[in-house]
């Protein structure tokens, strides 16, 4: 199962989607062959269900490569997972990341964050989502972004989403979390090393660009700023700020061993609290307004531990 070409990560080429299904790989050491597919209709809408004709709804290209299936499939998202049946039905092995909404038995395995509540025999729990954040990918962002690490310390890396169905997030939030990094500058000196997201609103980015526009820290929003340093910051950070809006950024905050402390988690709703909650119970974050105390970290590194799951519940060896 673990010959070149013979496992293949399948997405609708979301980065988040994309993230999961290779880190996955990476952590099972597997050579993989990545798509990237787009469901045409009527698949597009009913996926991951199986209709008459399914195998046409990726295409040509991968209609026929059907008809060689990979030993492993490992799919994220819900078009993925109707890639990932029909690869099933042929003689690959079948993961899907995420809760695909239908009956997990279609699959081989399903991981789903636990925060999701989905059971079943075959279903993989995980606190979070997958991500490639260990020692060697710290290490590596470390070589790659050296010169954040001759920045003056504390370095505070500040992550900054975008509002999302389970948490708002406006102006006034910017403007309290700069504060509070304002005043630790003050006290203590450091670098506050800024990256946004692709969520993140204009009004939010022209928040922070006027903010920082004059001062020696890094700001990150989008391309024309150059090469994103987001690995850096993670490698380079003595602490992390992080808005509570996404389950992704927060996992990967959480995978290093820096304290992260995120701004106004209680006002999440939903299965993004219960990520909050999980979390805030294990210890891995602290609430920003409860000030910038550093506390023990151990990292939260489920990647790891999903991968090794895998390896015995499939016989991968």
């Amino acid at each position: 199962m673990t010959s070149p070409a013979h496992t293949w990560t399948l997405t609708d080429g979301h980065a988040g989607n994309v993230r999961q299904a290779t880190a996955l790989a990476r952590a099972l050491g597997l050579p993989t062959r990545d798509w990237v597919l787009q469901a045409r209709a009527p698949w597009k809408q009913l996926a991951p269900r199986l209709l008459p004709g399914s195998e046409h709804a990726f295409g040509p290209g991968f209609n026929a490569a059907l008809a060689q299936p990979p030993a492993l499939a490992i799919g994220c998202g819900r078009q993925a997972a109707l890639a990932t049946r029909l690869l099933r039905t042929g003689s690959a092995r079948a993961i899907q990341i995420l809760d695909p909404r239908i009956s997990t038995l279609h699959w081989d395995l399903v991981i789903a964050p636990s925060h999701d509540r989905l059971r079943g025999p075959n279903v993989l729990p995980l606190l979070g989502s997958l991500n490639p954040v260990d020692e060697a990918w710290l290490a590596d962002a470390r070589h790659r972004f050296s010169h954040l690490g001759r920045l003056p310390g504390p370095r505070t890396a500040l992550l900054v989403g975008g509002p999302s169905a389970h948490l708002r997030l406006g102006v006034p939030d910017i403007d309290t979390i700069l504060a509070t990094l304002d005043a630790a500058v003050r006290n203590e000196g450091g670098t506050v090393m800024v990256s946004a997201s692709r969520r993140t609103q204009a009004e939010l980015v022209a928040r922070l660009r006027r903010h920082y526009a004059d001062g020696p820290h890094l700001l990150w929003c989008e391309e024309r700023d150059g090469v994103n340093p987001y690995p850096g910051l993670l490698a380079w950070a003595e602490r992390i700020v992080c808005t509570a809006d996404s389950v992704n950024m927060l996992s990967e905050a959480c995978a290093t061993d820096a304290p992260v402390f995120v701004h106004a988690p209680q006002r999440a709703s939903g299965r993004l609290q219960r990520f909050l909650t999980a979390l805030a119970e294990r210890g891995r974050i602290h609430a920003l307004a409860d000030g910038l105390a550093p506390f023990p970290v151990t990292p939260l590194r489920e990647t790891a531990r999903i991968a090794e799951q895998v390896r015995q519940r499939l016989a991968i060896g």
